[in-house]
């Protein structure tokens, strides 16, 4: 790394920590206030707190960093520019492309890190908050009923199954009292009832169940210790989709976080042929998650035209950017959800829409800069 490249990098990782942990203790701080009373009802320990709030703070992370990030940008590049320092090193033969390096790797980390926790970190963050909450306030079993998912049904539309059950274990994907019925190639219906369902190898096995089958209008039981359907393709991970996704299916939700790509891709496999309204809801939260990593390198893309311009500046112009850029980012941003989800615009268009508008823009802005 050259030594310029380096003095830019610490010029920008200072702001940007102020900003991080800023951002962060404001953000404490309030749901503190808001939650005290709450948590003080659960008899929480103020080691519990630290924990809760620890559990909790990569959801705001992935929400602030490119905010953060371009705000650190804009104050840096408006110091540089206010003490002619960019002038001088474009002077010395280094052209704004090669200068802006060091920010774009930077970018690149951001969104890195942005789709790691979103797609791993998250995904099962509302169950150790869970676990944290009920800590000191229920019984151990309690806390293992947090795994349980009660009266669940889905149909899966690729295989033409329907699936009842009393409960439903979201780590072992065990089964109570599940029920299944489909039609074969020949028309007849068919019946499972079972006492419990367990997933083997390639299918489930069902313990203490009851096979019926519809012949010339009468059903004819099969009494059955275990049975083995290695016919049935479910798979835990796709009935897990069906459990995230379903509730929020018609809810026009546009935060980035709350439905990992793996649970939107299970729940597309098991529902081949599902609505075009779900289509376009799902459709457009894959791409807008697709599309959120990538938000770091667009901030920096957008942020090199407006911090370097030259001229002696106050470096509260770069905030005063940062704010307009960040309200009309957001702005783009729901409004493309909107009509992706409604159906107005592809959902491609509609999870992308954003980051085309500034990244484009930025580039163009960058290429015009003098």
């Amino acid at each position: 790394m050259r030594l310029l490249d380096r003095y830019l990098l610490r010029e920008l990782l200072l702001p940007f920590g102020y900003c991080m942990g800023g951002f962060l203790i404001f953000w404490v701080a309030f749901d503190l206030f808001k939650e005290m009373g709450r948590l003080q009802e659960l008899r929480l320990h103020a080691s519990d707190i630290v924990e809760y709030y620890a559990v909790q703070s990569p959801e705001f992370l992935v929400v602030v960093l490119p905010v953060a990030l371009l705000l650190a940008l804009l104050y840096s590049l408006t110091n540089h520019a206010r003490y002619n320092e960019i002038t001088a090193i474009r002077a010395a033969g280094v052209s704004l492309w090669r200068l802006s390096m060091p920010y774009f790797a930077m970018g690149l980390m951001g969104g890195v890190v942005v789709f790691v926790i979103n797609e791993w970190w998250l995904a099962d963050n509302a169950a150790r908050v869970a676990a944290i909450e009920s800590r000191r306030s229920q019984p151990a079993q309690a806390v293992t009923a947090k795994h349980w998912v009660n009266d669940f049904g889905f149909r899966n539309a690729r295989d033409g199954r329907r699936w009842q059950m009393a409960a439903f274990n979201m780590v072992t994907a065990e089964m109570v009292s599940p029920k299944v019925d489909w039609l074969d190639a020949e028309g007849r219906r068919w019946w499972i009832f079972a006492d419990r369902a367990v997933p083997t190898n390639g299918g489930w096995m069902f313990l203490n169940a009851t096979e019926f089958i519809q012949a010339n209008s009468t059903h004819v039981p099969r009494p059955q210790t275990s049975l083995l359907m290695k016919p049935f393709s479910e798979t835990p991970d796709e009935i897990r989709s069906e459990v995230r996704i379903s509730p929020r299916l018609g809810v026009f939700s546009s935060r980035g976080v709350d439905v990992p790509i793996s649970v939107i891709r299970d729940y597309l496999r098991l529902h081949p042929n599902a609505s075009p309204s779900e289509k376009n809801w799902l459709h457009t939260k894959l791409h807008g998650r697709l599309a959120a990593p990538w938000t770091c390198l667009v901030v920096v893309l957008i942020a090199i035209p407006f911090g370097s311009a030259t001229g002696r500046r106050n470096v509260f112009v770069g905030v005063a950017s940062s704010i307009f850029i960040c309200l009309a980012y957001f702005v783009l941003l729901q409004t493309g959800q909107a009509f992706g989800m409604g159906g107005t615009l592809p959902p491609w268009l509609a999870g992308w829409f954003p980051n085309l508008v500034f990244g484009l823009g930025g580039a163009w802005l960058t290429a015009r800069a003098r």
